[in-house]
């Protein structure tokens, strides 16, 4: 199966019911994309596919031949330098698990509403922190938007 991830075209063989997220870690060994729930709830395993948000667990491989797939690993530019810059200035993570995710999803927000309100952030990021961080991503966000 050909899939294009990150800019890159790569080739897997695997049965097309296997969920991304497995073959991002386990084919192709991108750990950047964490393994939370399984059940496309918690977020960790989020990527864009075709600059969508999704939770890559629940996307079955063969679902996905003909799109552009950007983890963790792959995201750049403008918005996501500036999330990542704030996400340490700010110290969001405590133990980082779901920062991947949180990354993904604070992106793509920004991506599509240059301008958030707290109740569109809330609406927006849906990702579960355990260590319950969401007033620090919150900040974060609203710092990237105000600076944009």
């Amino acid at each position: 199966m050909q899939l294009k991830i990150n800019g890159r075209d790569t080739e897997v063989d695997v049965p097309a019911d296997t969920p991304l997220l497995w073959v991002l870690r386990d084919n192709l060994n991108m750990t950047g994309t964490k393994f939370g729930c399984g059940a496309g709830v918690c977020g960790a395993c989020s990527v864009q596919i075709d600059g969508v948000l999704n939770r890559s667990c629940q996307v079955a491989i063969g679902d996905v031949s003909n799109t552009e797939i950007t983890t963790i690993e792959g995201i750049s530019g403008k918005i996501p330098a500036a999330l990542q810059k704030a996400w340490l200035e700010l110290q969001v993570p405590q133990c980082g698990y779901c920062q991947s995710g949180m990354l993904m999803a604070a992106a793509a927000l920004l991506n599509e509403n240059a301008q958030p309100t707290d109740d569109d952030i809330d609406a927006a990021m849906t990702n579960i922190c355990r260590c319950g961080t969401y007033p620090r991503v919150r900040a974060a966000i609203h710092r990237v938007a105000s600076e944009s």
